[in-house]
């Protein structure tokens, strides 16, 4: 008999401190687990995860049981969902998005709010403030990957986007992701 793979996704966050991902990490491994995916960052002093891991069902009931104990000893609130791999037919086109403008409330619900629109799912998102180099200006960035339906025009969202940007006085490029 044939078992297939099952996946889990863990979320967790706490106090930044060391030894978080070791921990994490060696919890996947005690469960005989394969991570197949990651991101980490610290916001402010707080450390954020998100894991996507693979393993037998059993694999994944044991993990299911470890990391609790370890988001305890690092004093972190975790969440545990099984998933799903991603359909193909989920699939379209990448597209990398890159903005930059001066700092100011709304831009991140106004750039969703374009994609939404237009049915394009945000598959990953990164903001940023920093100080513009000379002025000290209050800037902000902000890189996203997007998925376009394949019926989408391409020409015509780019062109809608260029202008969307204009008229919100946004630097922005909408690219293939490579």
């Amino acid at each position: 008999m044939i078992l297939m793979n099952e996946y889990l996704v863990i979320s967790a966050i706490g106090e930044d401190r060391a030894g978080i991902i070791n921990g994490l990490s060696q919890a996947a491994s005690e469960a005989n687990c394969n991570i197949l995916d990651t991101r980490m960052t610290v916001l402010g002093g707080e450390f954020a995860l998100i894991m996507l891991i693979s393993g037998q069902p059993d694999d994944i009931a044991a993990a299911e049981a470890l990391f609790p104990e370890i988001a305890d000893q690092f004093h972190l609130t975790t969440i545990l969902k099984r998933t799903k791999l991603r359909q193909l037919a989920d699939i379209g086109y990448p597209y990398q998005v890159v903005v930059v403008s001066l700092d100011h409330p709304g831009i991140v619900r106004e750039i969703a709010g374009f994609f939404s629109d237009r049915n394009i799912n945000i598959e990953e998102m990164e903001t940023g403030t920093y100080a513009a180099a000379h002025t000290g200006t209050a800037m902000f960035s902000l890189e996203m990957s997007v998925n376009v339906p394949a019926n989408s025009a391409i020409a015509s969202l780019k062109e809608a986007f260029v202008s969307f940007c204009d008229e919100r006085n946004l630097d922005a490029t909408i690219e293939p992701r490579r």
